[in-house]
């Protein structure tokens, strides 16, 4: 038996008139509570994360569906710069139904809300049974995913009832980046300087994430314009790419318009 913490506020709608608006509006929250699991504000410092020894890992692997594999490829760009890992990142149905050469070194890190995406669990106790380190970005802290893998990093977003991901995705992005820059920092690659540089830079998120809600005026006005659209196309280049892809991932859920998201260079 588990025993649910979440008070029934917390999954009621309150003043707002579906789940996904409440949930939007509470990232500001959902961002800052998850930053500061991973980073010290104050003394403007990442937190160090003992279960994984960011220093031996040759690689990085992460394994995710939908909005979470988003995250992870947004996370590729910031680990790759940061700590100058090689990182790939790759649809856990499609990791799951080949046989993938992994190199040793490799962390593989599976990416979830629930921590129990089927295909994303089977890939991940498939590189542990491999012998493979592997770490687990959820927001259930309970699940199987959390249990399976040797480190736990979550997200704290709280329930997450709308079908579509709003504050799930952007606590994920904001969880894999501190980690980012952990192991940059772990590696010697982040002067102190610099990580006090990084360290407010993402703090700076949640305020502008609050700022960006304020606009909802501005918002709704575009939004009756793409609802006139047939086709939507989402334009991004380098991390804003994986970016666009969720954006035109959110607009065809929701609205049922096709949309597609490309880097402006093809």
């Amino acid at each position: 038996m588990v025993t649910v913490s979440a008070s029934a506020a917390m999954v009621e709608k309150g003043e707002y008139r579906h789940f996904m608006e409440k949930e939007i509006h509470e990232q500001p929250d959902s961002v800052q509570h998850t930053l500061s699991a991973y980073l010290d504000l104050v003394a403007q410092k990442v937190k160090p994360q003992d279960a994984i020894d960011l220093t031996k890992v040759s690689r990085i692997q992460i394994v995710a569906c939908g909005t979470a594999f988003y995250a992870g490829e947004i996370a590729r760009y910031a680990f790759e710069r940061l700590a100058g890992v090689p990182c790939d990142v790759e649809i856990a149905s499609e990791f799951r139904y080949r046989s993938p050469a992994l190199t040793p070194g490799t962390l593989v890190v599976a990416v979830s809300q629930s921590g129990e995406t089927a295909d994303t669990l089977a890939s991940l106790t498939w590189c542990k049974a491999q012998g493979f380190d592997t770490a687990a970005v959820v927001n259930v802290h309970t699940s199987s995913m959390a249990r399976e893998a040797r480190a736990m990093w979550p997200t704290w977003a709280g329930p997450e009832i709308g079908v579509a991901s709003t504050k799930a995705f952007t606590a994920q992005v904001a969880a894999l980046l501190s980690l980012a820059l952990a192991a940059g920092v772990a590696r010697g690659r982040v002067a102190p300087d610099e990580e006090a540089r990084l360290v407010k830079a993402l703090f700076e998120a949640p305020r502008l994430i609050a700022e960006t809600l304020q606009a909802d005026d501005d918002i709704r006005a575009v939004a009756q314009d793409v609802a006139k659209a047939s086709d939507v196309l989402f334009l991004g280049r380098g991390a804003m790419f994986p970016l666009a892809m969720e954006g035109a991932l959110k607009l065809k859920e929701i609205s049922y318009i096709h949309a597609e998201a490309t880097p402006p260079g093809s």
